[in-house]
């Protein structure tokens, strides 16, 4: 088939904010008050201070190095102007926000390149290996734990290499159900191009809107409707990486006894080892119907074995998750009723297919979730398949107001799922009071498998003078919870920075020394992504 690219722009998000500024809810009085006097939350002393006004560092790669850069692309798609750089800084996590917020731009980008080719990343990655130019992969920008930041001083620069212009559907491949793209894709730019042809990739993260397909492989993307199509990962049945030694191509069936499967290494690997330049990745059909429910269970505990009894022994729904006692009190699934969602715990169980097959399920489903006492929540469905992306909305709200929100993601065995809960959240509040602020913790299941499933927590609490220290605090109170549970550091967040640490740990130290020597085989020169993963040597 003719390569066939999408017909929306590539949708640019807010600089100091998740994505669509419209998007941003106005708290209402009612909630300026409970977060006032209830958590000691005051209106930020400064407003955020104007793009133009922020100091960005002097650019230090070579005019020679730009020329080149130039001759590979074209002078049109090398970039070093203010509002390009800035806007190329960092992700998306609440640290990167109030760093940006604070006016701290000093580890933006010296160029942003747009390559158009596999061979033009080629060549970049050379001349960057050369000139010793680090090298950030940048997709949608959507990072939530440092995995753009980059501030090597062994460099002699930093590149942020923009995929958008790799954006095209390649092949598809209808008997074998096998769609070939390129990274620079955005979720609904892919979805818009395989729904025009009748299918899907069914892969829908809160980061949907914004996040590219090159992003969700490199991170181990896992999205909301898992338990039905799988995580990112296992949808993806071949990669072509550019690296600076050469080109993988990997993946020629879905399984294969041929030695290690090389896919597996660069997925997960975040720009560290090599540069995503295309993917063929598992399609289906697009579901005739989608069918959201809400179902009320008396504990977080009765839900969570509700859960593993239909992970483990079906009838398997496309969506499953529950939120604990407080994340349902505060129905963060529903913005609008921020305050108002009720007792218990609320499982959204979602169904997706045929008319026939969505109907089987849901009955089957309803009845299995009835003999564990759960009992139909009316509207609730709906309303989480309308807020399901608004999440980092609300926090961009909470984070104009003054509060303090953030997200960590963690996953275990179903044995130690009550222990990892109760430790993470009791890490959690004591380092967040000791600093004088005392938490609001919420908490859901987002992905259930036969053997675990993840927790998802959301904390809000007052800022301290320092928010992005007061947060590190916290975080790594909970990152030590997590790995003295048992549990993986991150589920579907990816390393980047900010897990980098904790990450070595949990691979141990023979760990660390093989994925030095890819790295070190793949990127000897280390350009790519330097302390994403492993620290620079």
């Amino acid at each position: 088939m003719a390569l066939a690219r999408p017909h929306r722009p590539h949708p640019e998000p807010a600089l100091m904010g998740w994505g669509d500024p419209a998007q941003v809810p106005v708290l209402p009085d009612t909630v300026l008050a409970l977060l006032r006097d209830g958590l000691g939350v005051r209106a930020p002393a400064a407003a955020s201070p104007d793009p133009e006004s922020i100091v960005l560092p002097e650019v230090r790669s070579t005019p020679e190095a730009r020329a080149a850069l130039s001759a590979i692309v074209g002078a049109e798609h090398v970039r070093d102007d203010h509002a390009t750089r800035l806007a190329h800084t960092r992700g998306r996590s609440t640290p990167d926000l109030l760093r940006l917020r604070a006016g701290d731009a000093g580890d933006a980008p010296d160029f942003v390149v747009f390559p158009a080719s596999h061979e033009a990343v080629l060549e970049i990655l050379g001349l960057a290996s050369r000139e010793r130019i680090a090298v950030v992969p940048y997709g949608g920008g959507t990072s939530v734990v440092g995995g753009l930041e980059c501030s090597s001083a062994q460099l002699t620069g930093v590149l942020a290499l923009d995929m958008r212009r790799l954006n095209a559907l390649i092949d598809l491949d209808e008997e074998s159900r096998l769609a070939t793209l390129e990274p620079g894709l955005r979720g609904p730019q892919a979805e818009a191009l395989l729904g025009e042809r009748g299918y899907t990739l069914g892969h829908f993260p809160q980061s949907f809107q914004y996040a590219s397909l090159g992003g969700f492989a490199a991170a181990r993307s896992s999205g909301q409707a898992s338990f039905g199509y799988g995580r990112f990962d296992e949808l993806v049945m071949a990669l072509r990486v550019a690296t600076p030694v050469g080109t993988l191509a990997l993946g020629r069936a879905p399984r294969s006894a041929a030695g290690p499967d090389l896919r597996q290494l660069l997925l997960g690997s975040e720009g560290a080892l090599g540069v995503i330049t295309a993917l063929t990745l598992q399609i289906r059909p697009s579901p005739a119907v989608r069918r959201y429910e809400g179902w009320r269970f008396a504990s977080f505990r009765a839900g969570t074995a509700a859960l593993r009894a239909l992970a483990q022994a079906g009838p398997r729904p496309t969506v499953l998750r529950l939120s604990d006692e407080a994340e349902t009190a505060v129905s963060l699934a529903d913005p609008d009723a921020l305050g108002g969602g009720g007792t218990g715990a609320l499982a959204i169980v979602g169904y997706e297919g045929s008319e026939d097959d969505v109907a089987v399920r849901s009955a089957a489903g309803a009845a299995a979730l009835a003999s564990h006492g759960a009992t139909r929540q009316d509207g609730a469905g709906e309303s989480w398949e309308r807020g399901r992306y608004q999440g980092p909305y609300l926090r961009d709200a909470l984070l104009d107001a003054g509060a303090l929100v953030e997200t960590l993601e963690t996953a275990c065995f179903w044995s130690a799922l009550p222990a990892l809960y109760a430790r993470v959240t009791e890490a959690i509040r004591e380092a967040l009071t000791a600093q004088g602020t005392p938490p609001v913790i919420l908490c859901h299941v987002s992905h259930v498998y036969a053997a675990g499933a993840s927790l998802y927590f959301t904390i809000a609490c007052a800022q301290t003078q320092d928010p992005v220290a007061q947060w590190r605090a916290a975080k790594t109170a909970a990152s030590e919870a997590i790995l003295a549970t048992g549990a993986s550091i991150t589920h579907h967040h990816g390393v980047g920075r900010d897990h980098r640490d904790a990450y070595l740990r949990e691979i141990g130290d023979v760990g660390v020394r093989a994925l030095r020597a890819v790295k070190r085989e793949l990127d000897p020169a280390g350009i790519l992504n330097p302390g994403v993963l492993l620290p620079e040597p």
